[in-house]
């Protein structure tokens, strides 16, 4: 099963809760789908099984002996990327018009490769993240790619006997993107369920509702979850009362904690620290996750 947490903006609090719920899961699989700014691994530090390149999107070439200097794939570039002949790959999109104009057949369209995507084996557990290249964009091809990674690493028993995890018996954990773009789309398709983390703000609210309305083209099931919901009780109520008109499962509502900027800057999960409140909160949290999609399965 697949658990996707997100968020309708970023600061809401949505890899601290991802991490420590990676840490109360049976089987710790996780999947760092924020790949623009991935963090999750920092909490889990291993081996790495696995690197690959990743090519997700293509660029262009000007072959300079064959080019005449006419100067129409400056022309017909929409992204300026193009000037005297020579290509910026940093502003090339690799849409291809320039090939389909050149008279002298001397642009050519290449894979760009974009990331180095990564299984690296922890304690109990894997991690699937990328890191981008300099200038790329994350997309939602390399979040896919992340997600189908980790599976066929379980199906083909590559982890160490000592770390066995069985698939069937695993929530895999899914750290997605905040917003609402092509990453976070590719996170939640096929999943089984999502949690969305807010913070009872008047944004947060709104982001809220507009990654709710995303969420709402996937047949998946929705849960959420109020973070530092005790600094503006008003809102935590407006938020809850929205959860209630749409049918939406409060999953929890973790309290305003010191310990957590102490575990981020520690890089420890905050359930590692046992007079938490927030830990506790989040201990319940995940009882009423974890039996909330073993039923929905």
């Amino acid at each position: 099963m697949e658990l996707v947490v997100i968020s309708g903006k970023g600061g809401t609090g949505k890899t601290t809760v991802v991490a420590a719920l990676s840490q109360l899961a049976e089987n710790r699989v996780k999947v760092d789908c924020d790949v623009d700014a991935p963090n999750l691994y920092l909490f889990y530090p291993g081996t790495d099984r696995e690197q690959n390149d990743f090519f997700g999107g293509k660029t262009t070439e000007i072959k300079q002996e064959l080019c005449i200097k006419c100067g129409k794939c400056e022309t017909v570039c929409k992204f300026g990327a193009i000037k005297e002949g020579i290509i910026d790959s940093f502003v090339c999109e690799g849409c291809g018009a320039c090939t389909l104009i050149c008279p002298a057949d001397a642009i050519t369209l290449r894979d760009e490769k974009t990331a180095d995507t990564f299984l690296t084996e922890i304690k109990n557990g894997i991690v699937s993240r990328a890191t981008m290249e300099v200038g790329s964009d994350g997309s939602g091809k390399l979040v896919t790619q992340l997600r189908k990674n980790v599976k066929n690493f379980l199906k083909e028993d590559l982890i160490s006997k000592e770390n066995m995890l069985s698939l069937d018996k695993s929530i895999i954990i899914i750290d997605g993107s905040p917003g609402i773009g092509c990453s976070v789309i590719a996170s939640i398709t096929g999943s089984d369920a999502v949690l969305i983390v807010t913070e009872p703000t008047k944004s947060g609210l709104e982001d809220l509702k507009r990654v709710y309305e995303l969420t709402e083209h996937f047949d998946t099931y929705v849960m959420v979850c109020i973070n530092k919901y005790d600094i503006n009780l008003d809102m935590t109520y407006e938020i809850e009362a929205y959860a209630k008109e749409k049918n939406i499962y409060l999953a929890g509502r973790i309290p305003f904690d010191k310990t957590v900027m102490e575990a981020i800057n520690s890089l420890k999960p905050v359930t590692e620290f046992s007079e938490s409140s927030a830990k506790r909160a989040l201990e319940e949290m995940w009882n009423r996750i974890d039996t909330t999609l073993r039923n929905q399965n």
